[in-house]
């Protein structure tokens, strides 16, 4: 029997659903909506790409959106003023700086200039703290690991006391959602191990994870047979593998891999996520529901 598909494009919809209309509740209460600035360097394609559909969805859900645009050639200074510009601008709960940057800015400098309580990316290193404290003290989850939890979370998938082993410990995605797993309360009270490069068996590892969340960067790198029967396997790799012709616009398309081997692993797994479609479209998804929380603890009402 083929797994369950778990679709991230099915339970995004959910999700701005159920946020449109907190959005519209509020308003009419506090005559507030939530604020997002995305500040944009330069003219990178796949920046300009990714920034414009989280303007639509900022659009879509009701939020005052204000994309900055700015000149490659900005100062670093220039930049980390328009952020502290920002960071007291009462009606902007969200801050997004798109990356890259160019190489005469200091990224890390700019991401910690931005307020911890309006960093809906949740990189901030007071909320990467937050996040290890767990439980009242997390604020905001960075947005791949929280669509991760959710996507695990609304596919019915028990996680108390489950055995989770992530593959990858990048602190964008590795390292968090295995924080977040290991967590007290719904949604993670799981067991977790983190394996990577340095791992001397990895496939005895995840042979074993009833969650299997793999963000390695590697495609193919899962093999069926280091999953368990049943398991819940969550893909987030996103590997271009060549290029084909699309059969609707005629036009060049690239072709996408996860790290799993998915046409052999969803007929081991109990539930998969398909590459693309799975994992991708939740991203932007927690970055507005980041940004409708900033605006909430803002009002005092969580």
């Amino acid at each position: 029997m083929s797994a369950k598909l778990v679709l991230g494009t099915e339970i995004r919809e959910q999700i701005l659903e159920e946020i449109t209309k907190e959005v519209a509740e509020i308003k009419e209460k506090h005559g507030v909506v939530p604020g997002l600035v995305t500040i944009l360097v330069g003219e990178n394609p796949a920046s300009i790409s990714y920034v414009t559909l989280k303007i639509q969805t900022a659009h879509r859900v009701g939020f005052k959106e204000v994309q900055d645009s700015q000149s490659v050639d900005i100062s670093e200074k220039d930049l980390l003023a328009l952020i502290d510009k920002y960071n007291n601008d009462d009606s902007i709960n969200g801050i997004l700086v798109q990356l890259p940057l160019p190489k005469h800015i200091n990224e890390k400098k700019v991401l910690n200039a931005i307020d911890p309580d309006k960093d809906v990316d949740g990189f901030h290193p007071v909320n990467v703290g937050r996040l290890m404290i767990g439980g009242s003290e997390v604020k905001f989850p960075p947005c791949t690991p929280a669509g991760i939890q959710e996507l695990i979370v609304r596919s019915g998938v028990e996680t108390k006391g489950a055995e989770v082993v992530v593959v990858g410990r990048s602190n964008i995605v590795g390292k968090p959602i295995a924080n977040m797993m290991l967590q007290k309360g719904p949604g993670a009270n799981s067991t977790v191990t983190i394996v990577h490069t340095g791992t001397k068996d990895m496939a005895s590892h995840c042979k074993r994870a009833d969650i299997l969340i793999v963000a390695a960067g590697v495609p193919d790198l899962v093999k069926p047979e280091w999953i368990k029967p049943g398991a819940c396997v969550i893909d987030v790799g996103v590997n271009r593998v060549g290029e084909k012709v699309s059969e609707k616009t005629g036009k060049k398309i690239a072709i996408l891999k996860g790290d799993v081997n998915f046409d052999a692993a969803k007929e081991i797994a109990g539930y998969i996520t398909p590459v693309p479609g799975g994992v991708g479209p939740m991203t932007i998804t927690m970055l507005m529901k980041n940004t409708l929380k900033s605006l909430k603890y803002k009002l005092g009402i969580i």
